[in-house]
């Protein structure tokens, strides 16, 4: 199967459904009152981790994720059904960032875990919604709300806890298979690994999941050889293990080249603990083992592991590998298990208690814009053909002080008031007043 660890979708949540205008008008029953249901809620978009999952080749063809809409108000007082929430499975590790503004919805990490990536739209309410003692037969319905929409890219982080990292033909590849069960490709020439590798590496009956990182080149942070599209696979682990060919030229450069790479790309990940091992050790003799371990660690941070392996003939393998667990029993102790997430993204709720009240008005060319959570939600819920739905949101303007602002500012009989900075919803001042 091939790997694919970063696509660009839509996701769309469901619209409302819109409320009913509705009297009653059966046999026998004189001056039937408003019966207008309201409508349904739309439909969330929820992502749910699956382990069955390994890559994100499936949305490749998928370029936009549509939840169902909520159904409209009936008769009767009938409520619209609600729109059915499209979940959708993604690899453990997935990352969903809104592209727009960059914001991070979503980090799924554990399996099974659902997170609300966009709400449904609200169901607007039905006129049987207005009925009081002073308003008997309300005219009034309104329309439901539109989903949540963002444009998103999916990035696949890999979840190990060990990351191999090193320049092409390392020995990067041939370590994880003698290692775990893993059956990478390899060869004696560069980027033989294209894609990111897993396999399990067991020691004194602990278990630890490694990561074989595509080879990385200098420049490699800004797009050069594989290395940007895997680096990100790295960012989760706790502990890197570097590996170096014995038979460099220059040891010490090759470690910096891939340390340069690392911090170009995200600082915190210098930070992350290291383990050297000189790799392709078999058959060499002591002395050359010692010179270039001794060149190496002339730019090792203090404290750093090094170690002479062989993959071929198991040298140092065990040694480096209980080097490991204490790392990864480390990082397993310090980072307790973060509880799924139910909902990323914050919803907007109608209640005075969790809306904002606040509004601006300004003036632009030859209309006025009105702006604020509430007004704007307010007019996305109107019925601007409906005389009656529009009284209201006058209603609702002057009592929140927004007419008078707009008269202190300048608009006139014939300005135009536009609600919202996408101008969806218009009205001209003469109908405020």
């Amino acid at each position: 199967m091939k790997f694919v660890d970063s696509v660009e979708v839509e996701i769309i949540a469901g619209k409302g459904g819109d409320g009913a205008l509705s009297f009653r008008h059966e046999k026998y029953v004189d001056k039937g009152g408003p019966d207008g249901g309201d409508g349904g809620d739309g439909g969330d978009v929820i992502f749910e981790a699956d382990t069955n999952l390994n890559t994100l080749l499936h949305f490749r063809y998928k370029q936009a994720l549509q939840a169902e809409n909520g159904e409209k108000g009936g008769k009767r007082r009938r409520h619209g059904k609600a729109g059915q929430p499209l979940v959708v499975k993604v690899p453990v590790g997935t990352v969903v960032t809104d592209i727009r503004t960059h914001r991070e919805l979503a980090d799924i990490t554990t399996e099974g875990q659902q997170i609300t990536v966009a709400k449904g739209g609200k169901g607007g309410f039905g006129n049987a919604h207005f009925v009081s003692s002073t308003r008997q037969a309300p005219r009034i319905a309104e329309l439901g709300e539109k989903g949540r929409t963002y444009q998103v890219r999916l990035e696949l982080k890999l979840l190990a806890d060990v990351g191999l990292i090193g320049l092409p033909n390392a020995g990067k590849s041939t370590f994880l298979s003698v290692v775990s069960h893993a059956t990478p490709e390899i060869a004696d020439y560069p980027f033989t690994t294209l894609t990111p590798q897993l396999g399990v590496a067991e020691v004194d009956g602990f278990d630890m999941l490694v990561a074989d990182i595509p080879g990385l080149i200098e420049g490699a942070a800004e797009g050069k050889g594989l290395g940007d599209a895997f680096l990100r696979h790295i960012e989760r682990t706790a502990v890197l293990l570097h590996l170096i060919d014995i038979y460099s030229n220059d040891v010490a450069k090759d470690y910096q080249a891939i340390v340069h790479e690392l911090h170009r790309y995200s600082p915190s990940l210098t930070a992350r603990p290291q383990i050297i091992a000189l790799t392709k050790c078999e058959g060499l003799e002591s002395d050359l083992i010692l010179l270039q371990k001794q060149a190496l660690e002339k730019v090792l941070p203090k404290g750093t592991l090094c170690f002479a392996i062989s993959s071929q003939s198991g040298q140092g393998i065990k040694e480096v590998l209980r080097s490991l667990k204490t790392y990864v029993q480390k990082a397993r102790i310090v980072e307790p298990a973060v509880e799924a997430e139910t909902d990323a993204v914050p919803t907007i709720e109608l209640s005075k208690a969790k809306q904002n009240d606040t509004w601006h008005v300004r003036k632009e060319a030859d209309k006025f814009i009105v702006t604020g959570e509430k007004i704007e939600r307010f007019a996305a819920r109107t019925d601007f053909r409906n005389t009656h739905s529009l009284q209201r949101l006058r209603d609702i303007m002057r009592k929140t002080g927004i007419l008078h602002e707009l008269r202190r500012a300048g608009a006139e009989n014939n300005s135009i008031i536009q609600i919202g900075e996408a101008g969806d919803h218009r009205l001209s001042f003469s109908e405020n007043k």
